[in-house]
Formats: C-alpha cells, structure tokens, sequence
C-alpha cells in the first residue's frame, strides 16, 4: 500500500454537515477499497485567488490515506462526478511524510 494525500475544495455554500457527510462518502469508498485512513484536516473557507466555476471561495479538506493505486482511482472518478466538489487533487506522498502535520520548531527526530 502506498500513502497518499487527498486535497478536496467543497462549494463554499454547503452546510458542514453536508461537506463532512461528502468526506465521510470518500472514505467509506476507499475503506471499501482495503485502505487504512490516516489524518483529516478541515481548513474551512478560504478565498480563491481567481473566479473557480463562478465563486470566490470554497471549503477546504485534507485527507490521508494509505491505499492500493485502484482504490484512488476510484476516489479520483467519484470526486471528479459529484457536484458538490469544486476541485480536487490526489497526490502520492513520500513516506516520512505521511501522518498529522508536525510542530513547527519541534526537532525532527521527535
């Protein structure tokens, strides 16, 4: 299995409630898949920098995962088919990486 992160821009105008249902969605699909899910972070609403499908903000949400290259590909078409998502990029992450972000200023071998 292989780590990786998942970066999802929600439309903006959505309830939390139903953006965590959509996040809670993805991870039960890759879960189906065989994937161990790592850490979540809901940044919240951020303003984009340019028009993105005619808004100017989106909800934020970061994900990881440890998963077979089959199970993100699934997740890659089903984010790509809903409508609730704005934008989205799966990326696969080096190793050392994967895990909750560490403090700034902590020592690395911490």
């Amino acid at each position: 299995m292989r780590p990786y992160e998942v970066m999802v821009i929600f439309d903006a105008d959505l309830e939390e409630e139903e953006i965590r249902s959509a996040v809670d969605r993805s991870r039960k699909l890759i879960e189906s898949k065989g994937a161990d899910l790592g850490y979540v972070d809901f940044w919240g609403k951020r303003r984009f920098a340019y028009r993105l499908k005619h808004r100017w903000e989106g909800y934020y949400v970061v994900f990881q995962a440890k998963a077979e290259p089959a199970a993100m590909d699934e997740l890659h078409r089903n984010l790509s088919l809903a409508d609730e998502v704005l934008r989205h990029k799966v990326l696969r992450i080096p190793e050392a990486v994967y895990g909750p972000p560490k403090a700034a200023g902590a020592p690395a071998d911490a």
